[in-house]
Order: structure tokens, then C-alpha cells, then sequence
């Protein structure tokens, strides 16, 4: 196996100045059924090459389209796994690509034929037809042709986000390999839930790995329907400080930069959390209003994970990011 990153004494730092910049690397050939806005799948070499070498158990609270799971059990570090999702319907699909993988496949593949000539009308029709069933085969075609692939809600909690008329998802022949190729890699060793993401830290231990991914803070207020559930931030700290008291292994995906501005609170810095920035490239947004912004995302070790990968919080600088899987 590769390295992790050397750790010198730690320093103060300002509480928005992050231990260490790393930049995201190539994406390895995993397959990812579900096209989700915000998925990890980009980021997952340089957050993999901070888990240990070997996991029991890989616990994702806010699983979305489990990239983090999808590249853990890729590459082999884990033997079993926890996906869970509050939002039911997101659970529920999981479901049927990890257990049912050919069934799905072939209704994907029936809703995809029935568009043809009359794209625009069949997703308006099969929107309302999930909103009243949430059935999954109807959910992945919704994700597979909806705008930005994001997940969209109205105040009446109704999928509501528009299709992307240039595009009519993916084949039904690629997405069959997505599917088969994902439940293959967690078939008879996922547990799927969809709980409150405390229910779940709750039976979590210092055995295993956890990977939280909640929504920013930046997309989740009030005002924001892009996600069903709603996660407090003072209430997530607290889950962590939890974690912390019980010595568990975590790792947090939560806001970051861009350019200059910061998304959402600082973590507090009583959790002693190890902060990293990943360097995710130049803003897509940004691009298309004619600017030049850089984005970051953190990425939070606790302090028990630090320990185990070297001691203390301070990494050396590195000009390359290094994996374990080099």
C-alpha cells in the first residue's frame, strides 16, 4: 500500500486556515448508477487515502449516491457497509440497485424507450406519478433526466425540478452496467436504512468508520428546498462531540470556499478536528458568469483518525497527493 501524509507538531492555526491543502486526483472506474448533484465521486482517491488500510465496517449516515461506500468497496478495504439516507425514496432506490439489480434495470429500460418522441410530456407525467408512489424505477429516470441531476422539492415536499431537455438519460444499457456493477460490489454485505442520522451514529463504535457527508449548511436553510431532510449545525456538532467521547474513527465532508468566500460555520474547535481542504478545481457556476473562482471543500479528520494515521493534527506539505493505493 501507498503512504499517508507524515504529521509534524501541530501549530495554531486560524480557525478558518486548514491543516493542509491537497488537490483532488483522477476518479478511479467505479460504477455509479445514481447521477446525483454534490456526489463525492471526483473527491473519493484523495478521501480514501485517508481511511486506515483495512476497515470492518463502513458507516455512510447521509449516504446520497454512496460514492464513498461505491469506491471503499472497489477498492477492497472494507467487509461490510451501513448506507443511509433519511430521504426514504433515495434508501428505497438503493434497495433495488443492491438486491434487485435486473429488475430495476429493466423498468429503467422500459421508461426509457416509452420517452422517445415525447421526452418533455413522459417526465412531467412520470414526475407526478412518483410523487404519489415514490416507486425507484421512476426516481432513477427522474435523476437520470433531470436539470443538474439534483434532487429538488417544493413546499408541498414534490419532486419538482425540470427536465434537462437536451439530454434522455443514460442508456439503458449503460445504466444496467451501473447498476449490476454496484450491486455486485455490495450485495450481501449492505445494510440499508433510512433513519434520522443520529439513530444511526448511536449504534456506530470505534470499530468502525464513519463517512459524513451531510448537506451544507450553505443549501440547507429554510428557504432551500434542494433537500427533504434539514440538518441543524449546532445539532451535528454536537453528534460529533459524541463520537468524539466514544473514540470513534469519522470522517466529515462539510462546506468549504470559494475563492474567498466561506460557506457556512467553522467547526468548533473543541472537536480537535484535523481540517483539510480539498482543491476541487475551478467553480462550473463561476465559469459561466465569466469569473475565475477556485473551490475548496473541507474535509475533517477526528481526532482518533488522526491518531491512528499519525499522531498529531500538523501534516507535512506534499506538492502531489499521495494514496494508499499508489
Amino acid at each position: 500500500m501507498g503512504v499517508h501524509y507524515p504529521i509534524e507538531d501541530e501549530s495554531e492555526t486560524n480557525e478558518y486556515a486548514p491543516s493542509h491543502v491537497v488537490k483532488a486526483s483522477a476518479r478511479w472506474p467505479v460504477p455509479h448508477p445514481i447521477p446525483y448533484q454534490g456526489s463525492k465521486r471526483n473527491l473519493a482517491p484523495v478521501i480514501l487515502s485517508y481511511f486506515p488500510q483495512k476497515l470492518v465496517r463502513l458507516v455512510e449516515p447521509f449516504a446520497g449516491s454512496a460514492a464513498i461506500s461505491l469506491a471503499t468497496a472497489y477498492k477492497n478495504l472494507a467487509s461490510t457497509f451501513i448506507l443511509n439516507d433519511a430521504h426514504e425514496p433515495l434508501a428505497a432506490l438503493w434497495r433495488e440497485i443492491v438486491e434487485r439489480p435486473d429488475q430495476l434495470s429493466d423498468e429503467y429500460e422500459d421508461l426509457w424507450h416509452k420517452q422517445q418522441g415525447n421526452e418533455q410530456d413522459f417526465y412531467n407525467r412520470i414526475r407526478s406519478k412518483f410523487n404519489t408512489t415514490h416507486r425507484p424505477a421512476y426516481f432513477l429516470y427522474l435523476l437520470a433526466r433531470c436539470v443538474k441531476a439534483a434532487i429538488r422539492y417544493n413546499s408541498s415536499g414534490e419532486f419538482n425540478n425540470s427536465p434537462d431537455n437536451r439530454r434522455k438519460g443514460a442508456l439503458p444499457s449503460t445504466m444496467r452496467r451501473r447498476i449490476n456493477g454496484a450491486s455486485t460490489l455490495l450485495q450481501g454485505r449492505t445494510v440499508i436504512a433510512s433513519s434520522d442520522y443520529r439513530q444511526i451514529l448511536e449504534g456506530c463504535d470505534k470499530n468502525d468508520l464513519i463517512y459524513l457527508d451531510p448537506p451544507y449548511q450553505g443549501v440547507c436553510g429554510n428557504r432551500d428546498n434542494r433537500y427533504a431532510p434539514k440538518v441543524d449545525h449546532t445539532s451535528f456538532c454536537e453528534s460529533l462531540t459524541t463520537l468524539n467521547e466514544k473514540g470513534c474513527l469519522f470522517v466529515v465532508s462539510y462546506d468549504g470556499r470559494m475563492g474567498t468566500k466561506i460557506y457556512g460555520e467553522p467547526m468548533p474547535k473543541s472537536l480537535e478536528l484535523f481540517h483539510i481542504e480539498i482543491h476541487a478545481g475551478r467553480s462550473s457556476q463561476a465559469t459561466l458568469l465569466g469569473r475565475e473562482s477556485e473551490t475548496y471543500e473541507s474535509l475533517y479528520l477526528s481526532p482518533a483518525l488522526a491518531k491512528v494515521l499519525g499522531k498529531n493534527r500538523k501534516v507535512k506539505k506534499a506538492e502531489t497527493q499521495p494514496s494508499l493505493f499508489d
